[in-house]
């Protein structure tokens, strides 16, 4: 699992075949603040990959056929930049939003521009995505975790502050540009549970009205 926060920028150094998968080689300064281990995660561009090789200043991972098929990643050469996260431990504070690392969809940023000091973005909306989308929820863009702005007909809205601007590879990307998106993942399940049938009220319960929570012992607040 992962937050959402991006912890470096790197680059990538060698991209080839290897056996049916394909090599990255990705330079990082992730490995001088603790060492990397092998098997471990790292998202990379907002796609979960294994550690299956590193020295101090970089790793290689492996990416498999679906992950070249679902993500932005089949178009890495030397040199493109790609934003970094560890997985988390459970000990860390939760600064982003719970991010899987499984990237649903490939989109295109349809329009950029800035707003003061943010710089803003209009996403393209999958449909078989837009049930998990609302407004002022959770979504990750290139394994950035961002607040949806706006949900319109078939795009959303992002607003990049100038410390993420920073921190981040998005805010360098223009209109016609791919980006690997990954829903909110309590969307995802709530919109599954809904869709079973699960979040109805089964036979008999109480309905939550007024009366209710009164005799729970909430009561009206009254303002000034």
């Amino acid at each position: 699992m992962f937050t959402g926060l991006i912890e470096d920028i790197g680059t990538v150094e060698r991209v080839g075949p290897s056996g049916g998968m394909t090599d990255v080689w990705v330079a990082s300064r992730l490995g001088q603040h603790e060492p990397y281990v092998l098997g471990e995660s790292i998202a990379v561009d907002g796609a979960c990959l294994t550690v299956v090789e590193f020295r101090a200043e970089a790793f290689r991972v492996q990416a498999a056929p679906e992950t070249l098929r679902r993500t932005t990643l089949g178009g890495l050469r030397p040199g493109t930049r790609v934003n970094l996260e560890r997985a988390m431990k459970l000990s860390d504070r939760l600064g982003g939003h719970l991010v899987a690392g499984h990237v649903d969809a490939v989109a295109r940023l349809l329009e950029t521009g800035t707003e003061g000091g943010s710089w803003t973005a209009a996403v393209e909306l999958p449909g078989q995505l837009a049930h998990y989308f609302i407004e002022k929820g959770s979504v990750t863009v290139d394994g950035i975790s961002l607040t949806v702005n706006a949900v319109e007909q078939a795009l959303f809205r992002v607003q990049l502050i100038p410390e993420t601007q920073a921190r981040t590879t998005l805010a360098r990307k223009r209109a016609g540009d791919a980006v690997n998106l990954e829903a909110d993942l309590v969307g995802k399940y709530v919109a599954r549970m809904a869709g079973l049938g699960l979040l109805r009220p089964s036979p008999g319960a109480a309905s939550l009205t007024e009366a209710a929570l009164q005799a729970a012992g909430f009561t009206r607040g009254h303002r000034d």
